[in-house]
C-alpha cells in the first residue's frame, strides 16, 4: 500500500479499518489503496459540507439580537446539537468547533434561564434538557457512537452486530446505552448466532465471545436496573 490510514479519521475511513479484513463481517473487504482513497474521498467532502453548514450556522447564531423569538432559539438549538453530531463523526481535529457549539448553546441557555424568570417548573426543564444535552455528548466524543448516530452512517442496519463484536470494551459499553433491553436481546440473540456459525468454519472467536460475554453482562445489568 501507498496511501496510508489517518491520523483522524472520519467515520467512512473508520469503518472501513473495522471491517477490513475482519471475518465478523460478511464480505470483508481487504486494506487497499482503492478502499482507503475512496473513503477518504468520502470523509473529505463530509467535513467540506459541515464546515461550510457550521460557517452559516455560526454567522446566524451569532447575528442575533436582543429579542428574539422563542421559537427561532428552540430551532438554532437543535440545528447546533446536530453540529456537534455531525462535527464527532467527521474527520480531523475538531475540538475547536465542539467547544464552540457548547459555548453557543450555553449562551442560548442562559438567556432562555432568563427569560423563564422565577418559573421553578421551566427551570426544572432546562436542568433536564442540559443534563440530557451533556450525556449525549458524551456519548458523541466515542467515535463508535458518532458513527452509529450520524444520519448517513457507514454502518449498515446488517452490520450493526459484527461492529459492535469489533468495539474495544469502552468504546463498546457507551454504545451499548443506545440500545433498550429488546434491542439488547435481539444484538445478543444475533451475535450468539454469528459466533457459533464462525466458529463451526474454523474461525478463532474468542476475543468477540468475549464481547459478548461483555455485552450479556450489560444486558442483565441495564435490565435490573429497569426493573
Amino acid at each position: 500500500m501507498i496511501i496510508k490510514p489517518s491520523e483522524q479519521p472520519g467515520s467512512h475511513e473508520r469503518h472501513l479499518l473495522r471491517k477490513a479484513s475482519n471475518p465478523l463481517f460478511p464480505n470483508a473487504p481487504t486494506l487497499d489503496d482503492d478502499n482507503l482513497i475512496d473513503a477518504q474521498r468520502l470523509d473529505h467532502e463530509a467535513l467540506q459540507t459541515f464546515n461550510t453548514e457550521f460557517r452559516a450556522l455560526l454567522e446566524e447564531t451569532t447575528s442575533l439580537t436582543g429579542n428574539v423569538e422563542s421559537e427561532v432559539i428552540l430551532q438554532l438549538k437543535d440545528r447546533l446539537d446536530r453540529a456537534y453530531e455531525s462535527a464527532s463523526s467527521v474527520g480531523g481535529d475538531l475540538s475547536k468547533t465542539k467547544d464552540a457549539i457548547r459555548k453557543l448553546l450555553g449562551f442560548m441557555m442562559a438567556s432562555v434561564r432568563r427569560g423563564a424568570g422565577a418559573d421553578e417548573h421551566a427551570h426544572m426543564e432546562l436542568d433536564q434538557e442540559e443534563a440530557a444535552r451533556n450525556a449525549h455528548f458524551t456519548l458523541l466524543d466515542a467515535p463508535l457512537v458518532a458513527d452509529l448516530l450520524h444520519p448517513e452512517s457507514p454502518i449498515h442496519p446488517d452490520e450493526l452486530v459484527p461492529t459492535l463484536l469489533s468495539a474495544d470494551k469502552d468504546e463498546l459499553q457507551l454504545a451499548l446505552q443506545m440500545f433498550d433491553e429488546v434491542q439488547l436481546l435481539a444484538i445478543l440473540s444475533q451475535g450468539a448466532a454469528l459466533l457459533e456459525q464462525l466458529q463451526g468454519e474454523g474461525v478463532n472467536v474468542s476475543i468477540p465471545q468475549e464481547k459478548l460475554a461483555f455485552m450479556q453482562g450489560y444486558a442483565e445489568f441495564a435490565g435490573g436496573l429497569s426493573t
